[in-house]
């Protein structure tokens, strides 16, 4: 059967620094997010165009199987929901009614806070005055603090008081361009959470709570400078030891080009949990983990840009040494999801072994990558014993 050539109605210019001789491309993508809307549209419209003429043509084919243009995100129910299918055809707008439709979602406990010249959305439960003491929960990439929903609230029923930001770039939180005040760098996730922090009125020593790639990855390394900052730490999977795998994602993302298409899959975030999983997401949740990507360029080119500058084999050596024994002897919990299929066991082992004196290794059954997601009372139980 003949592929169907999908043209793009905004042609990608690429410009090329004299003295960088790289290509200049993300500053330029972030420019378009409105017209991935538009491109959106031809897509969907060129792609149902197709799966109707497929469909007359397997009348006289009935063993043949139908052309599915949307085959590598129609392998799970939440994915479905967020593309058009054949037996309901596309049509101008419906990307704005899905919209419409969960634009509302995902805000359970959060509120906008100013801090500096960015805005942050921040989850909240429990109070100031809360006897048990104040923890914060840190996401990783590409998700967002929604994760820690279900266990900010009943942290917050035993006592804690609780905060969950979005990242900057993540989330609901802003997502400035590069060079407009943000440019996604350790440095700069480090200054900003501190700013934060001050904001929010975070008293220190306090809990920390972190998971996740990328900028959970910064929430350890933020640590490792701040170690008089907070009494305990609790580790949810996260690249840990040097030999931690990268996800095919990241490395996609750093494929001049490729990743700036990468970094508008609507779907992008919701795919990257369920593969780290056992589990398929619930079509509610879905939801939340896609609006952001759904709703404009800005989440997907900030990812891009994040994904650029970090450098993975650095900030590995970094927390490997950092949390190593005679570095570290603050308490920290490693809360474990075993069927984690971005990291295998063996990297909480390792971690541990290094420093088996301070980590004290919980592994949680039944549950993946996101752990708080997956299975939320497990972890809650190991986080109250804990703290």
């Amino acid at each position: 059967m003949a592929s169907t050539h999908l043209s793009c109605p905004c042609p990608l210019t690429l410009s090329m620094s004299s003295n960088s001789h790289k290509w200049n491309v993300s500053r330029y993508c972030w420019k378009i997010g409105e017209r991935k809307r538009v491109m959106k549209k031809m897509i969907i419209r060129n792609a149902t165009q197709k799966t109707s003429d497929d469909q007359s043509n397997s009348n006289d084919n009935e063993d043949s199987p139908a052309f599915n243009p949307f085959g590598f995100v129609t392998d799970n129910p939440s994915s479905r929901s967020a593309i058009q299918l054949p037996e309901s055809p596309a049509e101008d707008g419906n990307v704005g009614q899905m919209l419409y439709r969960i634009e509302d979602k995902g805000r359970d406990y959060g509120s906008y806070i100013k801090s500096g010249k960015l805005r942050w959305f921040v989850r909240e439960t429990g109070s100031p005055e809360s006897r048990r003491g104040t923890i914060v929960f840190l996401h990783g990439a590409p998700t967002q603090s929604y994760s820690y929903r279900n266990v900010m609230s009943q942290l917050s029923d035993a006592g804690f008081h609780c905060f969950a930001p979005d990242w900057i770039g993540f989330g609901f939180s802003d997502k400035p361009q590069p060079g407009y005040g943000f440019d996604y760098t350790e440095k700069e996730f480090h200054e900003e959470f501190d700013k934060l922090l001050d904001v929010l009125g975070v008293k220190s020593p306090f809990f920390l709570v972190v998971q996740g790639f990328l900028v959970g990855s910064y929430g350890l390394t933020w640590v490792l400078k701040n170690p008089s900052k907070i009494s305990k730490l609790a580790i949810l999977n996260s690249p840990l030891t040097v030999s931690s795998p990268i996800p095919g994602l990241f490395k996609q993302l750093r494929i001049p080009l490729f990743g700036e298409f990468t970094c508008q899959n609507a779907v992008m975030a919701e795919r990257f949990i369920e593969a780290g999983s056992a589990y398929v997401l619930k079509l509610e949740k879905a939801d939340v983990y896609r609006l952001p990507y759904l709703s404009s360029g800005g989440p997907g080119f900030a990812l891009l840009e994040a994904a650029r500058k970090i450098n993975f084999s650095n900030i590995s050596n970094q927390i490997a040494a950092g949390f190593a024994s005679g570095s570290w002897d603050k308490p920290v919990l490693l809360a474990w999801g075993i069927s984690d299929k971005y990291l295998p066991q063996s990297v909480a082992e390792e971690f541990q072994k290094g420093n088996p004196s301070s980590v004290k290794l919980k592994l949680i059954e039944g549950a993946g990558h996101m752990p708080q997601e997956d299975w939320p009372e497990k972890v809650v139980d190991a986080l109250r014993m804990f703290f």
